[in-house]
């Protein structure tokens, strides 16, 4: 049988691989990738860094830092934080850029470091842009990021990956931000949850670099873990285009002949020459295969708070929903090309930004502005009355100017709208892309920058034969609890998000303490829940819990509350990486979760439901007189609770390597 795209790139990152093995998904690997970014969140990598113990990066041409998040945020406190971050990349010789460079996504594409065939983490969960230019762009979190700086290599388990074979070619006025939207809501019942997703088909070739970018990157909204495209002409003459485009780092440590950003035309020809190493073979098996024709692909806008309910611009016009807000700016879509997209639309129909729009602009990069302003771009948009904002993320995670206040209507280029995110909660935003929101700008309603006749998609799915294995009886290693008993808080909500279980307001405040996590748990998500709340109550939610972003702080922050565990029909895989990675137990149940809906009525939010109990050994669940199987952990899993999340495992692991201890 033959290998996958993602399966032959995790290979080539595999540490320790014999020669001639392969790796299929499902396989646990530890890989060494090309490189590891960190952005703001370095702030909170660099103790995790010391806590293990580590005192050197282990390879100086690996990690990459990018401020981008809380730019605007020029509060002592908050440049002081910037200033440790730089100096640390000082110290070690760390590639480093600062606040105003751009959003960090695009820098690592602009300034070379995401290159054919490699593997390329960052502890941010929109690493899946990467896949535009035929890497494996996944995320990890910020234990993994500590790790990799001290060891150079982590844990990952090789995804299932599906195929998404997109056939001909979209119309006039039709973008990738629509056909990512397309595919959220074409395909939104967990296709593609915790799957690396290939892209394939003739119709890949029609589609830039600048549309494969955005839908790389909002494969993240669709569940997966990675989006990646092939290695063909477009991605070459992509890499082509950027020879002699890059830049060191504005303050640079110690660059030295080891660093790996950038490439030449030369470099170029050898991946070109050994493409083959850069495809999936023809026999490779897939777990699911999903099928769509561009030409049927009309814009759409997602929403309003769910990025995978998408409804058709005619009948958004239909409903003429005024806006309040317009959002031209984060990581998907902030482009050179999605500014022209919006200029265009300014220059096509005239006018200015309506009366009570606020229409906020910031490029994805210095560089992006600065081709947008010789242009014309940048000026036209300014002219209509946008609102210019720097190079960064900003409201597109809830942070600077420009917020959605409560009771507001919003049209976003961003990749995500979920409830609270950008904003005050009882706010509603829609996703759409650059031409959309620049026409609804304008106009003052969500409409389109032109006529689209409704059409049904071309869509198609094959799933692959589901094989199911006994559970048979697992090992416990000493200290991890054979057992666990209590009283279920069912959390009754599918893709419930980071930002539902800890809300984004709390997420770059490194101050908080453990009791003070602890407190705002699932507050945005119920208010209502730490009333219900006791101490050993064991958490169950709904499909693909923990998706969003990738903040640990809704892993630890709910160990920190005393919770044993918590139990889903799935999960983000982030989610889990990010619990394991700090010694807290999550599993999934389906099973357990199809039996408490048929059971509990009247449920709210959160409801209270009857006591578990939990047998680790037999890998068995009680609830209700009804027993439930559920995946085993194993000792390597256990492992990491033992110790107390991978830190202190990494730590022990030094501490073996050192000198001192032999």
């Amino acid at each position: 049988m033959g290998l996958t795209l993602v399966e032959k790139i995790a290979a080539r990152h595999t540490d320790g691989l014999a020669p001639g093995a392969v790796v299929r998904a499902g396989d646990f690997v530890s890989i060494r990738p090309r490189h590891v970014m960190t952005h703001d969140n370095t702030g909170a990598v660099i103790p995790k860094f010391k806590q293990i113990g580590a005192t050197e990066i282990a390879d100086p041409a690996q990690p990459v830092f990018a401020i981008d998040h809380d730019i605007q945020n020029v509060t002592p406190k908050n440049l002081e934080k910037y200033a440790k971050i730089e100096a640390f990349a000082q110290e070690h010789g760390i590639d480093f850029y600062p606040a105003g460079t751009g959003i960090s996504h695009q820098v690592m594409v602009e300034q070379g470091y995401v290159v054919p065939g490699a593997m390329v983490v960052a502890s941010d969960s929109h690493s899946n842009l990467y896949g535009a230019a035929a890497a494996l762009g996944t995320p990890v979190v910020r234990t993994d990021a500590a790790s990799i700086w001290a060891t150079g290599v982590t844990w990952w388990q090789v995804p299932k990956v599906a195929k998404m074979l997109l056939k001909g070619n979209l119309s006039p006025g039709v973008t990738g931000k629509d056909v990512i939207i397309a595919l959220c809501g074409l395909f939104n019942k967990d296709e593609v949850l915790n799957h690396a997703v290939e892209f394939v088909g003739d119709g890949v070739a029609n589609l830039p670099m600048s549309a494969r970018m955005t839908i790389a990157n909002m494969t993240t909204e669709w569940g997966a873990l990675a989006g990646v495209f092939p290695f063909d002409e477009v991605t070459m003459d992509y890499l082509r285009s950027r020879v002699g485009e890059f830049t060191n780092p504005k303050r640079p440590g110690r660059r030295g002949p080891t660093s790996r950003s950038g490439y030449t035309n030369t470099d170029i020809d050898g991946w070109w020459k050994n493409r083959n190493e850069f495809s999936t073979d023809p026999d490779a098996e897939y777990a699911i295969e999903l099928e769509l024709d561009l030409a049927t692909v009309v814009p759409h806008v997602s929403g309003p708070n769910e990025v995978k309910t998408m409804v058709s611009l005619p009948e958004m016009e239909r409903k003429h929903v005024p806006i309040q807000k317009a959002y031209l700016l984060s990581c998907v879509n902030a482009r050179f090309e999605d500014l022209h997209d919006a200029a265009e639309v300014v220059r096509s129909g005239g006018g200015h930004v309506a009366d009570g729009v606020e229409f906020y602009l910031a490029p994805a990069s210095a560089e992006v502005q600065a081709k947008s302003e010789r242009n014309g771009d940048w000026q036209t948009l300014l002219g209509a009355g946008a609102i210019p904002l720097p190079p960064g993320c900003g409201a597109c995670i809830g942070l600077g100017r420009g917020l959605v206040q409560q009771g507001e209507t919003a049209i976003s280029a961003t990749n995500r709208n979920f409830k609270g995110r950008m904003g005050d909660r009882d706010a509603y935003v829609y996703l759409g892309s650059p031409a959309v929101v620049a026409a609804s700008a304008l106009a003052g309603f969500i409409c389109a920058p032109q006529d689209f006749a409704e059409r049904p998609a071309g869509t198609a799915i094959r799933r692959a034969e589901k094989k199911t294995q006994p559970v048979g009886s697992v090992e416990i290693i000493a200290g991890f609890p054979p057992s666990v008993r209590g009283r279920v808080l069912f959390v009754d909500k599918d893709n419930l998000n980071t930002d539902g279980i800890y809300g984004s307001k709390h997420t770059y405040r490194d101050d908080m303490t453990p009791e003070e996590m602890a407190a705002v748990t699932f507050e945005n998500y119920d208010p209502n829940f730490n009333t219900l709340y006791r101490r050993g109550d064991i958490v169950v939610g709904g499909l693909n819990f923990g998706s969003g972003s990738s903040r640990e702080q809704a892993a630890t922050a709910l160990k920190f509350k005393g919770i044993p565990c918590v139990i889903a029909a799935s999960f983000s895989e982030t989610y889990k990486r990010n619990a394991f990675n700090n010694g807290f137990v999550v599993f999934e149940c389906p099973e357990l979760v199809t039996h408490l809906r048929a059971t509990l009525k009247g449920r709210a939010p959160t409801t209270v439901a009857s006591e578990i109990m939990i047998d680790y050994g037999k890998s068995v669940l009680t609830t209700d007189g009804k027993s439930f199987t559920f995946p085993p952990l194993s000792p390597a899993a256990q492992e990491l609770i033992v110790a107390g999340g991978a830190e202190n495992l990494v730590a022990s692991r030094l501490r073996a390597k050192s000198p001192q201890s032999a």
